[in-house]
């Protein structure tokens, strides 16, 4: 009887640690690929390593442009974000994405990502102003796990 008890409670304990860890929105935490599209072509691409912050705030590693087809000039960039996310009962996370990237120096130059969390990747829309000559536009960007890229 004893053992029984034992093992009930062992089993109800090992059931109920997974009940918590589902709504824990850092899901997202990991390195992820953008890719900025405007009206006609890939215009920027880059990877980055996002952590949410327990106050919603995006942490950021290791941002590396990987594309930049404009003439905003990027040499040393700052970033800054935020997130709202939920997670419903079976684990999906979704939610508001705010990202922004800032160039240093002489030029500085602006690219804001607005979007959505879904589905395992993030979709938007950006703009990018700046300092750098004709450094305007926008369009849609989406961002995935690398190993959702194949």
């Amino acid at each position: 009887m004893k053992q029984s008890i034992t093992a009930l409670i062992l089993l109800l304990s090992v059931a109920l640690s997974g009940c918590g860890s589902s709504n824990n929105p850092a899901n997202i935490n990991g390195t992820w690929f953008a890719t900025l599209n405007g009206s006609t072509s890939e215009e920027l691409a880059f990877t980055v390593g996002l952590t949410v912050n327990a106050d919603g705030s995006l942490g950021s590693s290791n941002f590396t442009f990987t594309v930049n087809n404009t003439p905003c000039t990027f040499p040393t960039v700052t970033e800054s974000g935020s997130v709202a996310l939920t997670v419903n009962s079976n684990g999906q996370v979704s939610g508001k994405f705010n990202y922004v990237l800032i160039s240093t120096g002489v030029e500085v130059n602006t690219v804001t990502l607005d979007g959505t969390v879904s589905g395992g990747q993030i979709t938007g829309t950006w703009m990018v102003t700046g300092a750098s000559t004709g450094c305007t536009g926008n369009g849609t960007f989406t961002m995935i796990p690398p190993t959702a890229g194949g």
